[in-house]
């Protein structure tokens, strides 16, 4: 779709939203208008007629036009999540630029890399790995870890084309759907889960920590990070099964690299000692945010990072601008009132069901709508307020609502190529067809909602959830 003929369908769709449907009578007139201007902005980030970081500052434009305060309007680039996310991923960067993360993998790979199966759990644990603390999925698979599983395929000769079978297509296809499970398992997975525990905390009342976060996504995240794989494997299986050369691979590109470096050694300890800190901020009580900036402070004050690295980061802070204006346009719209009266005509619906059945239908809907959308952050923004809204309405526990919608959210991310920023990467590489992907996306699908549908409520039950 053309740039100009995107934005003049926006157009219509404001005026269709202001002019033709009702105002519901507890929303003022600004406050519909407001409306419409954010359903505008996440159609838009559906149809792609701007980049996600320029049709966001189109919004809050248009939202201080509408009367909105200019300190109101730009109040979300203040908010400490969203100098979390930029931090991190700034730290990822250094991550990256060091050689810290391809040691990481290959020191899983000379582990665990002896058969192609082995090859993919090592990709996947190294995702996980990072996924702690690098809230980018696209880093961490696109910039870490897809480079070390291209030189394992092309070790054996599979490259994309006739020979991807051989070994190339099932490594990436594993390791796109196994990043999908590293973005539900932690807070700091991508950076959308910061969003929706935002969200949680002002629709829900229900605060979402890093540890909150660990502790309720590790049971069902640990029995997805085995079985994917597996699933993968049983769709795609590679030609070549046993891979004895990996492990050797792995080890000949360690030696070279050599003893870590100075850079290495300090950003493995700021990546430790900010993951330790965040795991224990409910003792210190130290803000997660403060403790990121510590440690990149650090990394700026030994020399390891640059402030020209750090201002040339165009990713970092790219996000920064959308999330800073997508997160303070979400509580704008909270605040007109839209939500609740969405949720309260659709929980009408349902009365008498009980909500448990209702919770399992909404979550398959939730799950299975994201063929529609082209991202998690647009995907989450556009249907996790109504949906926690409606779920706790009819009675479902404010925690199991809240942290259903929020791993599933991820795990989405799979089903297609173009659930996340990261797939249009991937599968551009050129191993895997448009049908195998899609194949393995939905088998892969079905295996990880039966298992956060059956396992994760059982250890959420545990927890105290409901």
């Amino acid at each position: 779709m053309s740039r100009a003929r995107g934005l003049a369908l926006l157009v219509v769709l404001y005026l269709v939203i202001v002019y033709l449907i009702p105002t519901p009578a507890t929303i003022t007139p600004q406050g519909w208008r407001q409306t419409a201007i954010f359903i505008c902005v996440i159609a838009g980030m559906v149809t792609d007629p701007l980049p996600a970081s320029a049709l966001v500052l189109v919004g809050l434009t248009a939202m201080a036009a509408n009367g909105t305060p200019m300190t109101s309007v730009l109040g979300g680039f203040a908010e400490p999540s969203v100098w979390l996310v930029i931090v991190a991923m700034l730290i990822a960067k250094m991550m990256l630029d060091c050689g810290l993360a391809r040691r990481i993998a290959l020191l899983f790979v000379r582990a665990v890399g002896k058969t192609s199966l082995g090859v993919a759990y090592a990709l996947q644990m190294t995702d996980v790995t990072l996924a702690s603390g690098v809230p980018s999925i696209t880093a961490r698979s696109a910039g870490m870890v897809l480079p070390v599983a291209r030189s394992i395929a092309e070790l054996f000769d599979s490259r994309p084309g006739p020979s991807a079978n051989r070994l190339g297509a099932y490594l990436i296809a594993a390791m796109y759907q196994g990043s999908a499970v590293a973005c539900a398992m932690f807070l700091t997975g991508q950076a959308s889960n910061l969003l929706g525990a935002r969200l949680a905390r002002d629709l829900a009342n229900v605060e979402v920590t890093w540890v909150s976060w660990f502790v309720a996504a590790i049971v069902p995240g640990l029995v997805s990070c085995a079985v994917v794989p597996w699933i993968v494997y049983r769709c795609l299986t590679p030609e070549i099964q046993r891979t004895p050369e990996a492990p050797l691979f792995a080890a000949g590109e360690l030696k070279k690299m050599g003893p870590l470096t100075r850079a290495e050694w300090i950003t493995l300890l700021v990546f430790a000692g900010v993951g330790l800190m965040w795991i224990t901020s409910a003792w210190h009580g130290l803000d997660v945010t403060f403790v990121a900036l510590v440690g990149l402070s650090v990394l700026l004050a030994t020399g390891t990072m640059t402030w020209q690295t750090a201002a040339s980061e165009r990713s970092a802070w790219d996000v920064f601008v959308w999330y800073g204006g997508m997160l303070r346009m979400g509580q704008l719209l909270n605040d007109t009132g839209s939500t609740r009266v969405l949720a309260e005509h659709v929980a009408s619906m349902f009365v008498g069901i009980p909500w448990q059945i209702v919770l399992v239908g909404i979550l398959i809907i939730f799950f299975y709508s994201h063929y529609f959308f082209a991202s998690i952050t647009a995907h989450m923004l556009a249907m996790f307020p109504p949906f926690v809204a409606v779920l706790i309405g009819i009675g479902v526990p404010p925690l199991l609502a809240v942290y259903s919608l929020l791993c599933l959210a991820n795990l989405t991310a799979g089903l297609t190529h173009y659930g996340t920023t990261t797939g249009p990467i991937l599968f551009g590489v050129g191993y895997v067809s448009r049908v195998d992907w899609w194949r393995a996306g939905f088998y892969v699908s079905l295996a990880n909602m039966l298992i956060w549908l059956t396992i994760g409520f059982a250890w959420w039950k545990w927890l105290g959830f409901w």
